[in-house]
């Protein structure tokens, strides 16, 4: 039996792998990361060094575009409903490769949802049917991020650095379009070229598509309307009121692929 670990580069698919691997071995253990080709180059330092220090086998999978290649060739933007990228980047090749390699009775996958996300549960159990999928963060003892992280760093190895900037995730960069005003005003503050790429690109999309489109929405009297990376910059240079506590969140492996 193969213990297969969805290594996002995060600290809750490291928690997990490290329980798993406990429980399980190492020699027994796979981590599997999917590359979205837009990660901060941190990630990938910290999986380098978090394979060497668990001696499992690492697969890195990438299907060869990005999400704005993906958001192209779709002719729809992702946002906080739908994330095509998310289908595509993460949850086709992963599904693909635990197919070829291995028959639902003779693998687990595992997941580091954890005790906070028990309600994302049972949408990952149902899109992974027929194969079996376990959480380990989701039991006792129940850690949260800030243990996970002295964990790590009692082995001498250093957070993800999107952590110290104040992200909730390490994926894509500090870029995600499931995230909100609040995740992406912190992308400016912290990473300003990094956002003006984002905002390039969704501004690009804007005249490929020739619609009034955007990650983002506001609500201005009473009615909901597109809110894009420009205008949302333009208000925090002006300081104009934006929802800090819009902060939106991955899912890249717990929701559902889009029809």
């Amino acid at each position: 039996m193969k213990h297969v670990v969805m290594y996002s580069g995060g600290i809750g698919s490291w928690a997990a792998a490290k329980r798993v691997i406990a429980q399980h071995g190492k020699e027994n253990v796979i981590l599997l990361f999917t590359d979205t080709l837009i990660e901060d180059e941190d990630l990938y330092r910290f999986i380098d060094e978090t394979v060497e220090e668990t001696g499992c086998d690492y697969v890195r999978l990438a299907e060869g575009r990005t999400p704005w290649e993906i958001f192209k060739h779709k002719r729809f933007i992702g946002n906080s409903r739908i994330a095509q990228c998310s289908h595509m980047l993460k949850q086709e090749p992963a599904r693909k490769w635990v197919e070829e390699n291995f028959s639902p009775d003779n693998c687990i996958l595992y997941l580091g949802i954890d005790w906070t996300e028990t309600h994302r549960i049972p949408s990952v159990i149902k899109n992974w049917v027929p194969y079996k999928v376990e959480f380990p963060m989701a039991h006792e003892p129940y850690l949260d991020k800030s243990e996970m992280i002295a964990e790590l760093e009692l082995i001498g190895i250093k957070q993800p650095r999107l952590y110290e900037m104040g992200f909730a995730h390490n994926n894509c960069g500090g870029f995600c379009v499931r995230a909100g005003q609040g995740h992406f005003a912190r992308l400016l503050r912290e990473m300003p070229e990094r956002f003006a790429e984002h905002e390039a690109k969704e501004e690009e999309m804007r005249l490929y598509l020739g619609k009034d489109v955007s990650i983002l929405k506001r609500v201005r009297n009473g009615r909901k309307q597109t809110y894009t990376l420009r205008q949302l910059r333009e208000d925090i240079e002006a300081n104009q009121q934006i929802d800090m506590f819009d902060i939106g969140g991955c899912g890249c492996f717990v929701d559902a692929p889009a029809s």
